[in-house]
């Protein structure tokens, strides 16, 4: 005989330091003739890095959940006997050890969590959206930004029960911590016990050498004695933060916290929990985030988890056994990055009923921004996702439309077929379980006992609409009947009864939706939920733009010149240098590709990559594919050309309008406008490539000069040369004190959309251009080198 037992759970997994963990407790507790454990990940994008942990003990797991690799983690022993498969977007991860094995692990069993580490393929700059059943989950977890810099204050329990392994765990994170402060970063240090300590009054202090070894003495001389007051630490470290935050040094764009630490209760001071909390948010004011951490088992976590919420923070317990100094350096390390500040995510109102939060106050680097939405409009088409934020000096603007339809017949391909009915509903649970925890966060933020009743009565029918076990619900376990004929009678499918009076825990709900599906993410711009209307570009017609056919306008003049450049694939050409006077440059490069049938060329060439250098009033560098944007100064920003983006940093923006052009604007009197051009099914003699128009050149100076920047601020005219007898009638183009024969010609532009009438430079532009073409080659795509001084060469 033998009894089996199923255990079904869903889980919602969240990502830490750049990974989802998922952990399997293996407790025999003896040695088993046949143990198997098999784990299969499926997932909607490709799966990457996956690993497989040392068995983990009970002390170990938690601390292995903040260490950014097992192997520094001490686990059990590396899991033998363990096989991992893969096909398409699906592993399987099975471990099967023998009795020998297991002895070696314990010769008592097994005793530990099995645990998988993974991270998934992300799109360039978005995450990704699922929809099923009239419901989406949004997943947003954005690479290849430059850090924010932070205004961090250490506020450290030094009351007389840290006395001991506490205290010495403690200083050898925060030892760590100091190595890994930027050189952007403010800090100070703050301990309290009967009395309150600040390593620096009245202040924050840069990252520098000096400072970081006065810290490090401060932290060596921290000695446990006394009672712990904790309001009066939360008031001198909220009153220094605020204080920097308040004078001229202190950056306007970064991110501010404080780090509360302690192992007790308050017994110093202020000691009822409602005064600390109001005392807290008064002294907090909405400018700064505070993050707690408790250790051992004498903390009241309700306080810390309630003055947490209150003030945009999170908190994190340490568990008594644990590695307090492996588990504070993971919290430090899950926060010590902030990627963005101020994102709000918005979706279109007709289309969207409900959705969780959607503003978020920061995101930090290997975290993971998880929404989810009902969809009240069954005939709307898609669904338009706006997303702004800021990135230290620069706000950045993302979005894109998600067809629906066809997004919800791909999350079905993908998910449905390795998992089966498990993934039917899972969109709408997870809205559900997302919808509970805000709830159940909401009843301890309650100022009044009617808004704490209403988040409660809302949390309860949600959980037991989903039939979530939560603090306000209770599970039952029914004793089968068996019958006369030895079969069992059908458990009833009867709903967890409401918990008549709810229990004081604060614990969010216990069964979770089981499965990290990832989804396309779309990204708003603005401040306005509605879509703003495509208006069509306006810019001029000086260009270079396909094989290259270069466009030149002259307004004063009322004429348009252009010409033909026949470069070699890799040449790198100066479009505009202006670099001696407005500090703008704008380069070329080249790529090639077969001629079409019947085409007198034997190759074409077009623009794969143009670079733009901007010297003022920093310089920054901007580089632009088909594919991406990449903006180099300061910081590093990489921008996705398939979805629409913005970032501005008040001299200098770019804009992208997915799969059709980059808008690059620099001081607000210099603007270029590059077309993407993009083709699904290319031909063999098409490439992706770009076209290079100026939008506004007010800002570029009189001696601007390269293949399009040189005629910016020229007059040109026509003249009719003297008709000899049997010949056609022939016009030259007067350019400075030459003239160069030109023909009439209609000249497409704007990818296609418009027709110019032109006069046709033959001859690679010879006389029309000063010098000639190789006067206009650059060593590399940010050469700013300057044009040589002479005429033209002819």
């Amino acid at each position: 005989n033998r009894a089996v037992f199923l255990l079904t759970y869903e889980q919602l997994l969240q990502r830490r330091l750049g990974r989802y963990r998922h952990v399997t407790s293996l407790r025999p507790l003896q040695l088993v003739s046949r143990l198997s454990l098999d784990v299969t990940i499926a997932d909607h994008a490709p799966i990457t890095d996956l690993e497989v942990l040392p068995l983990q003990s009970s002390r170990t797991s938690s601390s292995s959940a903040n260490s950014p690799s097992g192997s520094k983690t001490a686990g059990l022993e590396g899991p033998c006997s363990k096989t991992i498969k893969q096909q398409d977007n699906v592993w399987r991860i099975t471990f099967s050890p023998n009795i020998v094995q297991q002895a070696r692990i314990s010769t008592s069993g097994i005793l530990g969590d099995f645990v998988v580490r993974y991270d998934v393929q992300r799109e360039l700059g978005i995450g990704d959206i699922q929809v099923l059943n009239g419901h989406f989950v949004h997943y947003f977890a954005p690479k290849d930004l430059p850090a924010v810099p932070k205004n961090v204050v250490f506020v450290i329990d030094t009351s007389a029960s840290m006395l001991g392994a506490k205290m010495r765990q403690t200083k050898d994170a925060l030892f760590t911590i100091l190595k890994d402060l930027r050189p952007g970063d403010h800090f100070n240090f703050i301990s309290f016990s009967n009395k309150i300590k600040v390593w620096q009054p009245n202040r924050l202090v840069p990252v520098t050498p000096l400072n970081i070894r006065d810290a490090k003495k401060f932290i060596y001389l921290l000695m446990p004695t006394g009672g712990t007051n904790i309001d009066g630490a939360i008031q001198m470290g909220s009153s220094v933060l605020r204080e920097y935050l308040s004078g001229f040094d202190s950056g306007q764009n970064s991110v501010s916290l404080i780090i509360f630490l302690t192992d007790g209760r308050p017994t110093i001071g202020e000691v009822q929990s409602a005064t600390i909390l109001g005392n807290t948010r008064s002294a907090v004011q909405e400018k700064f985030c505070v993050f707690t951490i408790g250790i051992g088992n004498d903390v009241d976590y309700r306080l810390l988890e309630r003055m947490a919420l209150d003030n945009c923070g999170m908190m994190r317990r340490i568990p008594e056994e644990a590695d307090a100094s492996a588990m504070l350096k993971g919290f430090y390390d899950e926060i010590g990055t902030p990627l963005l500040s101020d994102i709000r995510i918005n979706y279109t109102e007709s289309t969207v009923g409900y959705v969780t939060q959607n503003l978020f106050t920061n995101y930090f680097n290997g975290s993971e921004i998880v929404i989810a939405g009902k969809l009240t409009n069954a005939s709307a088409e898609s669904l338009h996702v706006q997303v702004t934020a800021s990135n230290n000096d620069k706000n950045i603007v993302l979005e894109t439309d998600v067809p629906l339809q066809h997004r919800q017949l791909e999350t079905e391909r993908r998910l449905g077929f390795p998992l089966g009915s498990i993934a039917e509903h899972f969109a709408e649970r997870v809205w559900g379980f997302l919808s509970v925890k805000e709830g159940l966060r909401a009843r301890l933020r309650s100022t009044t006992t009617k808004e704490r009743e209403d988040h409660i009565q809302r949390a309860t029918n949600l959980s037991l609409t989903y039939h979530f076990l939560t603090p306000l619900t209770n599970m039952m376990v029914e004793k089968p009947v068996v019958l006369a004929d030895g079969t069992m009678e059908t458990a009833s499918n009867a709903a967890p009864e409401a918990d008549e009076t709810p229990p004081a825990a604060n614990d969010l709900p216990v069964l979770t939706p089981v499965l990290r599906l990832e989804l396309s993410i779309i990204f708003l711009a603005g401040k306005d939920n509605r879509r703003p209307a495509k208006k069509p570009i306006t810019i001029s017609k000086t260009s270079a733009d396909g094989d290259p056919h270069f466009v030149v306008e002259f307004p004063l003049s009322k004429l348009t010149v252009c010409f033909n450049i026949n470069g070699e694939p890799g040449h790198v050409l100066s479009l505009v240098s202006d670099h001696k006077y407005s500090g703008v440059t704008a380069n070329g490069k080249l790529i090639g590709a077969p001629a079409p049938p019947g085409s007198h060329k034997q190759q074409r060439t077009y623009f794969s990559t143009i670079t733009i250098v901007a010297d003022r009033p920093k310089r920054a560098y901007i580089e632009v594919t088909p594919r991406k944007v990449i903006l180099d100064g300061r910081d590093r920003i990489v921008l996705p050309c398939h979805s629409t983006a913005a970032v501005d940093s008040g001299v200098l923006s770019v804009a992208v309008v997915g799969k059709a052009n980059v808008t690059v604007t620099i001081g607000g009197n210099i603007s270029f406008v590059i077309l993407l051009h993009q083709y699904k099914n290319p031909a063999p003699y098409q490439r992706d490539h770009l076209g290079f128009y100026i939008g506004n050149s007010k800002g570029l100076s009189d001696n601007c000069h390269g293949l399009l920047g040189q005629f910016l601020h020229q007059e040109v005219g026509l003249a009719e040369l003297p008709v000899q007898v049997g010949a056609e009638p022939s016009t030259v183009l007067k350019v400075k004190d030459r003239s160069v024969p030109v023909v009439h010609k209609s000249r497409k532009i704007y990818s296609g959309t418009q027709s110019v009438d032109c006069w046709f430079a033959r001859n690679n532009a010879a006389k029309l251009i000063d010098g000639q073409y190789e006067d206009y080659l650059m060593s590399h795509m940010f050469d700013t080198g300057d044009w040589p001084q002479g005429t033209n060469r002819m």
